[in-house]
């Protein structure tokens, strides 16, 4: 067990399914005090399961998130993994797709500030923000345009926030996720196969190729990362992007 866990009080945003799910199960396993928040009411059951607390809300709505925050008292680590992840062509000029646009913006990159600016008045020196950035925010993808933009958004995010809260000892670093096997990932694959008239599993056996080391990752291979970064082991760590991609983009 890592030290500096047991004990802590820990929200984990979008943690009803996907990576969230199992970062929430790794915290859970390291004995935290858990709150896991996300816009479905799937998150209740999946709370119920792991002895946490569940809160069903919108992060991109400020006052439901002010008044999640008035309820929480001391709050040692805050893991904005809540994301929307879709397609965005550029040669697309539908309503539907600028919608998207603006949605995923809204909830990738507002949302994460309107969470950590009620939460972090929470924290004190020891605190830990960790966002939930991706491997497209080192590199990018075609026709994922909003996605890609949102989630380098949030790199930039975590440098400035660690220079803001430093003087306060409060520590704030992003992991950087791959490919990994979930909801949204399988939804994004069979998007890109459609559009590209490839199969499926063609794709997938590329973007494992593109790897240095080969799998499929679950959402419980990257739930380390998180908390390594939350730990008493990183307390020296702030501003940085931590990738959990098995080296597809080595930087």
């Amino acid at each position: 067990m890592l030290q500096g866990l047991s004990g802590r009080s820990v929200v984990v945003t979008g943690s009803s399914r996907g990576i969230g799910l199992g970062i929430a199960r790794a915290f859970s396993a390291a004995g935290a005090e858990l709150t896991m928040l996300a816009d479905d009411e799937g998150v209740f059951e999946a709370a119920e399961r792991l002895g946490a607390r569940g809160v069903l809300a919108d992060i991109t709505d400020s006052y439901a998130v002010e008044a999640f925050a008035a309820s929480i008292g001391r709050l040692d680590v805050l893991v904005n993994n809540a994301g929307y992840e879709r397609l965005t062509p550029l040669d697309d000029f539908s309503s539907e797709n600028e919608a998207t646009f603006r949605r995923i913006l809204e909830i990738n990159v507002v949302g994460t500030f309107l969470m950590t600016r009620a939460l972090a008045p929470k924290m004190s020196a020891g605190g830990r923000i960790i966002n939930t950035a991706s491997v497209w925010s080192r590199t990018a993808e075609a026709e994922f345009g909003a996605y890609v933009a949102s989630k380098h958004a949030v790199i930039g995010l975590t440098k400035t926030w660690a220079k803001e809260l430093g003087p306060r000892g409060i520590n704030v670093n992003a992991v950087c996720p791959g490919w990994v096997k979930t909801e949204a990932s399988l939804r994004s694959l069979t998007r890109m196969a459609e559009r590209a008239g490839r199969p499926e599993e063609e794709l997938l056996d590329g973007i494992v190729a593109a790897q240095a080391l080969p799998g499929f990752m679950e959402p419980e291979d990257v739930a380390g990362s998180y908390l390594f970064l939350a730990s008493d082991l990183a307390a020296s760590v702030t501003g940085q992007s931590l990738g959990a991609d098995r080296g597809e983009a080595p930087w």
